[in-house]
């Protein structure tokens, strides 16, 4: 099982020939996916017209992570250790990797240089 990012799953939207996503490439591989609920809320508020029904049918067979006080606590230690060497990060990829840490789970995402700066967290590698 992996956390799937948002970008992710905006490879998949925007890819004609869907067999070249990363997502399809990964469940080739066997793997199982869930998303946070950080990435449900950036489908959705990035989608226009058509797009949102598109996402709300794909996104019915998607488990969907929560974010609750315990990833808080994980989000607040990891934005701690990246303000001391001043490599912070933006909130909504801060949250999302939180979730990731609390559920156990690598991440697989095409934003690897922010992700890359969390200690304990585990990256997909992506062909």
């Amino acid at each position: 099982m992996i956390l799937a990012n948002t970008s992710i799953l905006i490879d998949f939207f925007r890819k004609s020939e869907k067999s070249n996503s990363i997502l399809l490439k990964l469940l080739k591989e066997g793997f199982d996916y869930s998303i946070s609920v950080i990435t449900q809320y950036e489908i959705y508020s990035g989608a226009k017209g058509t797009q949102v029904e598109y996402w709300q049918q794909f996104l019915k067979y998607t488990s969907v992570l929560p974010l609750d006080a315990n990833a808080i606590d994980i989000a607040v230690n990891i934005n701690n250790d990246l303000k001391r060497t001043s490599n912070q990060i933006d909130i909504a990829d801060l949250f999302i990797a939180a979730i990731a840490i609390q559920n156990n789970l690598p991440i697989a995402t095409l934003n690897k240089r922010h992700f890359e700066r969390i200690e304990g967290l585990l990256l997909v590698n992506l062909f």
